[in-house]
């Protein structure tokens, strides 16, 4: 099997970028590259992020719906923006000390449930619950 080229740097950038909040734009360049469904960006130190990790610390459920539907591997991180209690719980179970584990810019699990809003409010319950 002949490997993939890199996608263009500049298009992923724009594309984590844009998944913080243009779900318009998010959109146009899934049509343009659907690879960067899961591409990540490097911001430096470890620091990497795709454009889920980006909608989830930022309580974007459109777009977080979007990449998911066209085929984000979806993450502890998102599910807990979403309210997916079932999903967080099992994960949890299976691996408890992903409790403290940290999403893109170090933002704690806790924090994606609370941008979830109120979908979200059971997830955000439970995990407050463990600290």
């Amino acid at each position: 099997m002949e490997k993939s080229p890199p996608l263009a740097p500049e298009l992923v950038s724009e594309f984590v970028r844009k998944a913080h909040s243009d779900i318009d734009r998010v959109r146009e360049l899934l049509e343009i590259e659907p690879k960067l469904v899961n591409a990540s960006w490097d911001w430096g130190g470890g620091d990497f992020e795709s454009g889920l990790g980006a909608a989830a610390h930022t309580g974007r459920r459109e777009i977080a719906l979007l990449l998911i539907e066209r085929g984000a591997r979806l993450d502890i991180f998102a599910a807990a923006m979403l309210g997916m209690l079932d999903v967080v719980k099992t994960a949890l179970t299976a691996c408890p000390y992903a409790r403290k584990s940290l999403g893109a810019h170090g933002i704690p699990l806790i924090v994606h449930a609370k941008m979830g809003g109120e979908p979200a409010r059971e997830v955000y319950e439970f995990l407050g619950s463990l600290t």
